[in-house]
């Protein structure tokens, strides 16, 4: 029963998420259009690959947390302030349910835009496909998990459905430049450099770089691990302890 509820709740998630235009163009289109951009930007090497190669890693960890952070979190603040997940409660569908087939139809999406990313950098730029695959699947599976827990989190601090997207995207566009999506960072001040080293897109793209871009196993960065990891965890306990169904009033 439980497991048809899932099914059933992760068909009805896919449904609405692909028949949001704004949905669509956001959170799955964007990522590759910046890629585009970018790539006709960007020349010579980075990170000693070929640019467009480097990008492409980027755009993997910009991709992520637009995905896994910003569009749950969105989504969420607007289902819960239009009363949707307060009236899901009071339905057979258990909320553990619920959210797994949230968090199966975020995964989906940015396996998706994944797949696309790599074939949309093959057709441009000639850029290989990842070497690796088992370790990208992994790191994917985690920064997903890790970003969808900090988008929870922040979901249950933002109070109201209208500020959501100005909030979320203050959080993530200076995290996005600052942490190395759109390019190095090695030419940025100090002190930004500092604040980008203890962002969590910060370690899932150095992940990302060292499995993509040099064929590393994801064990040889323990270090982007843990970090990842801890925010993860932070992310869920916050979650759980200040999460609402119901609208916020006043």
């Amino acid at each position: 029963m439980t497991l048809r509820l899932f099914v059933h709740q992760l068909r009805a998630e896919q449904l609405v998420f692909w028949r949001s235009k704004e949905a669509a163009l956001f959170i799955f289109l964007f990522p590759l259009l910046l890629f585009v951009l970018l790539g006709s930007v960007y020349s010579g090497t980075i990170y000693g690959v070929p640019a467009p190669q480097a990008l492409l890693a980027g755009m993997l960890g910009y991709g992520c947390a637009n995905t896994a952070f910003a569009g749950l979190a969105i989504q969420l603040v607007l289902r819960r302030e239009a009363g949707i997940l307060k009236r899901l409660r009071g339905t057979p569908l258990p909320a553990p349910t619920y959210i797994a087939a949230l968090l199966a139809s975020t995964l989906i999406v940015f396996a998706l835009q994944v797949v696309f990313l790599f074939v949309l950098g093959r057709l441009l730029h000639s850029t290989p496909f990842p070497s690796a695959i088992g370790s990208l699947v992994l790191a994917i599976v985690l920064g997903s998990a890790a970003f969808a827990a900090i988008g929870v989190a922040t979901a249950s601090i933002i109070r109201s459905g209208e500020g959501s997207s100005a909030v979320v995207n203050f959080i993530l566009l200076p995290a996005a430049f600052l942490t190395g999506s759109f390019g190095p960072t090695r030419h940025y001040p100090a002190f930004l450099r500092a604040i980008g080293d203890v962002l969590p897109l910060k370690y899932f793209i150095d992940l990302v770089n060292a499995i993509y871009l040099h064929g590393h196993a994801i064990w040889t960065k323990p270090t982007a691990l843990a970090v990842l990891g801890a925010w993860g965890a932070a992310g869920l306990l916050v979650a759980v302890l200040k999460f609402r169904w119901e609208p916020r009033e006043g």
